[in-house]
């Protein structure tokens, strides 16, 4: 078969196209020929091997442990192995390639992958493969940082980064849930915002949200490009803040830890600091994850949104484009076989 091989870390000028042999299917794993696999930022993590700390999280210190990038897709299952009892043959499946351990690579970049029954679900008919593609990695972390549901009806809730693809998601979980929206993003994705269900809409490149006057319920940070002290001047009392931290890639001077220290700090001030704290509901599994997902999908709660889409002999361009260019929503490589 036809795959993206990285032989090290660095640019994603170093990818190459070649052909390997198709992956060995274990009992509990499901073979699928892939139709559509996301370009996400833990897929350049890994590339890049930045921040190095990931390395020693499974990803291979010296070089990848799995030579073939990506994590998330869709596809036809092709062959089940023989205490799989969820799917067949046949079926329209998307789900990740890799569980717990995001920062590794996962072997979506290539026509077939091999991947755990459990971190699968079955396809909505209504969505493309490429819509299906973009949803998973995008849509756990979402749901992980909205999983009070329905507590946030009637409630302010702010996105920042609601333009990328775990803010789009995020923006729409909350409408779902019955939150006021306010999202925020450069000129360029607004009107797009509004498309999605957003309320309110601010344009960080004219205004900073958290000089303003309303306060919100919860701020769902997604880059990380406020300090606390700043996001806390926006919060009611009892609020929340949820920071996921995508922040700029190549950024200069993370290269080591990356954002992880400014987390370990905000897990110390949470012990202090009621804004910090959990929303007191467990973590979902990948399993009930991809359940809810594919639920709210067929219902049309979430629309994926797609930027652009790339043959898998461009996965290097498909990166680029993702870490230099401003997408509105999901870059996606398809046309994975012939």
């Amino acid at each position: 078969m036809k795959a993206i091989i990285q032989g090290e870390y660095g640019s994603p000028d170093d990818l190459e196209l070649r052909e390997v042999d198709k992956p060995a299917v274990g009992d509990e794993e499901v073979l699928v020929r892939v139709r559509a696999a996301s370009v996400h930022p833990d897929v350049w993590h890994v590339v890049s091997g930045r921040p190095y700390v990931l390395r020693l999280m499974g990803a291979g210190f010296f070089r990848p442990k799995n030579p073939i990038p990506g994590t998330d897709m869709a596809g036809i299952v092709e062959s089940v192995g023989k205490s799989v009892t969820a799917f067949q043959q046949g079926d329209e499946v998307f789900g990740e390639t890799v569980g717990a351990n995001v920062w590794t690579n996962g072997g979506a970049f290539a026509e077939y992958v091999s991947v755990p029954q459990d971190l699968l679900a079955l396809k909505p008919d209504n969505i493309t493969f490429e819509q299906a593609a973009s949803v998973p990695t995008s849509g756990f972390i979402a749901l992980q940082n909205l999983r009070e549901g329905s507590q946030l009806s009637g409630q302010k809730v702010l996105v920042n980064g609601a333009g990328g693809g775990v803010g789009a998601l995020a923006l729409q979980l909350a409408k779902a849930y019955g939150a006021h929206v306010t999202a925020v993003d450069n000129t360029s994705k607004l009107s797009m915002l509004r498309s999605l269900g957003a309320d309110q809409v601010v344009d960080y490149t004219q205004e900073d949200f958290t000089r303003g006057d309303v306060r919100y319920d919860l701020i769902f940070d997604v880059p990380g490009n406020h300090p606390f002290s700043a996001c806390k001047r926006a919060l009611k009392p009892d609020g929340r803040y949820v920071l996921i931290g995508h922040e700029n890639f190549g950024a200069s001077g993370k290269r080591v830890f990356g954002i992880l220290p400014h987390f370990f700090k905000l897990m110390f001030l949470s012990r202090f600091v009621k804004q910090l704290r959990g929303p007191g509901v467990p973590l979902p599994s990948r399993k009930d994850a991809m359940a809810v997902l594919r639920t709210l999908l067929e219902a049309g709660k979430i629309t994926p949104i797609i930027d652009s889409t790339y043959p898998l002999s461009e996965a290097r361009e498909a990166l680029r484009h993702m870490i230099e260019d401003e997408p509105q929503g999901k870059v996606i490589i398809t046309a994975c076989f012939t």
